[in-house]
């Protein structure tokens, strides 16, 4: 078992900026892929980033690309999700999940899910 909690959400003002952090306890956090996904009142959940179990690689979402950063810290336990230039569209909940092996942009190949943290951009 993996456990996820997210933080750092919050209500920021558009063309701001927040970092998302995803703290792993359990399992060898290195071993497992990490991901962000996001979901909004009304909407599917969304993949926004991934990034495979070094580093190495990194896939984005075209809603989030060049805007999102994911990027994580094994000594650390910790994935984090840099956002910039936010936009009243961000609003969602965020989540995190972990799966082991290589990492995919489907929600349905995560086996892991924090709880999520709330981002509001404010126009």
């Amino acid at each position: 078992q993996v456990q996820l909690v997210e933080s750092g959400g919050g209500l920021v003002q558009a063309g701001g900026s927040l970092r998302l952090s995803c703290a792993a306890s359990g399992r060898t956090f290195s071993n497992y892929a990490m991901a962000w996904f996001r979901q909004a009142p009304g909407k599917e959940r969304e993949f926004l980033a991934a990034i495979t179990w070094s580093g190495g690689s990194t896939y984005y979402a075209d809603s989030g690309e060049g805007r999102f950063t994911i990027s994580r810290d094994n000594a650390k336990n910790t994935v984090y999700l840099q956002m910039n230039s936010l936009k009243p569209e961000d609003t969602a909940v965020y989540y995190c999940a972990a799966r082991p092996g290589y990492l995919r942009a489907s929600m349905e190949s995560y086996d892991y899910w924090g709880q999520g943290t709330q981002v509001t951009v404010s126009s």
